[in-house]
């Protein structure tokens, strides 16, 4: 009997018990679709941590430093300076220091740092400031160069800031109070809490992070006069060019403030985050294979169910096979037939486990991170692969005990 005949007689068999065919195949749906599922929702789990990390700002490094130059020269002319010369791998410079207890009033509206779900982070910073903290203008414009050296009172407010003090009114050319001196809002940043993937508890505190990124106010650094009792800036964001600059601005920068501080004395910190990055990358990449290895075990479960019906077929069709090992089947026919009808099963379920595991992703995708999430096609690909394989294993043992009956004993039975 050829291959194209075994499939045939298999596909058959397969239809003459559709329950038992379904139930056998249930176990190898419901397998992978969980492997597609709970692989797709850690996949969800580090788009929402990486948009997160995005929103902070891409290859940006931070620095802290402090000096005792006798020229009173400020160690963010010096960064700026040195910054601007180094152009091929620095994208951007601000000084990005954060001021703290300061009283915000527009008319009667007031908010008090008491408050932590409405009160901003004031920041100290300049006309890259948005470049380097992954910030883009809504309405107005951004500080320039002028707004700092002029030390004009403007500012620009984050989405959430503007919202809270101006409502759905235009917040442009309105004056604000910090501490009881005016300032004049020039720009309005767009929200970033909008675009965060997800809306449930799942991603609750990834949003609410990026929340308080839209509670901002952004004064030009040379305010620190007024608001600040002159202190000097100590706090600085560098954004390099690209990935591959990155190492190279970190080193730099280290270096530099390393020789700076020893010769006029001081302190300087070099920081950036893609440690924190790869730290998560590898944590998902681990809660991926574990979640799959979970969800795998159902895979392996359709398949113990696969060998205990296939054993009850085997009992039931005594008599069928007995009559072909009378009229001449060999033995691997048998087998053939047997080890196909497995496959046939475990492929067929494993279509259907793509199909639900599919949809469940795209729902999953939609009620947990609010976007359209797909399944890994390399996973899917591989716990078909799998659903098979197990077929072939688990189908052995009843083909082998089929092929192994005696003629005689097969025809006696009932």
């Amino acid at each position: 009997m050829n291959l194209g005949q075994a499939l045939k007689m298999a596909v058959k068999s397969i239809s003459t018990s559709k329950l038992r065919s379904f139930l056998t195949m249930l176990g190898v749906i419901i397998g992978l679709a969980s492997v597609m599922i709970m692989v797709s929702y850690a996949k969800g789990q580090n788009m929402a941590i990486q948009q997160y990390y995005k929103s902070l700002g891409s290859n940006r490094v931070t620095v802290s430093a402090s000096t005792n130059n006798p020229s009173f020269e400020s160690i963010n002319t010096v960064l700026q300076r040195y910054c601007a010369k180094d152009h091929k791998n620095i994208a951007g410079f601000t000084p990005d220091e954060t001021l703290y207890g300061l009283n915000i009033q527009y008319g009667i509206k007031t908010l008090i740092s008491d408050n932590y779900e409405t009160y901003p982070t004031i920041y100290l910073g300049n006309e890259q400031f948005s470049t380097c903290r992954n910030y883009t203008l809504s309405k107005g414009r951004d500080i320039s160069p002028l707004d700092i050296d002029g030390f004009h009172q403007v500012c620009v407010l984050g989405a959430a800031t503007a919202k809270e003090l101006f409502g759905y009114s235009n917040p442009i050319d309105q004056k604000i109070r910090i501490n009881g001196l005016p300032f004049t809002v020039i720009g309005i940043y767009q929200a970033k809490a909008e675009k965060v993937a997800g809306k449930k508890e799942d991603t609750e505190g990834i949003k609410s992070a990026m929340e308080a990124q839209d509670r901002l106010i952004l004064l030009p650094h040379t305010m620190n006069r007024i608001l600040n009792n002159n202190q000097a800036v100590s706090q600085f964001t560098v954004k390099a060019k690209d990935a591959d600059a990155l190492p190279r601005v970190v080193s730099g920068l280290t270096s530099f403030l390393q020789e700076y501080t020893k010769r006029y004395g001081g302190w300087s910190n070099v920081f950036n985050d893609s440690g924190f990055v790869q730290q998560d990358n590898k944590a998902n990449e681990m809660q991926q294979r574990f979640l799959g290895g979970i969800a795998a075990i159902s895979l392996l479960v359709g398949g113990i169910g696969i060998m205990n019906i296939m054993l009850v077929t085997v009992k039931e069709r005594t008599r069928e096979i007995g009559i072909r090992k009378a009229i001449g089947a060999e033995r691997k026919s048998i087998i053939t037939q047997f080890l196909i009808e497995a496959a046939v099963l475990c492929g067929v379920g494993g279509v259907l486990g793509i199909a639900v595991g599919y949809l469940g992703t795209l729902i999953l995708g939609k009620v947990t991170f609010n976007t359209i999430l797909l399944p890994d096609a390399g996973i899917t690909i591989a716990a078909f692969a799998v659903s098979l394989l197990m077929g072939l294993i688990f189908g052995m043992y009843p083909a082998a005990k089929a092929s192994g009956l005696p003629p005689v004993d097969a025809l006696r039975a009932d």
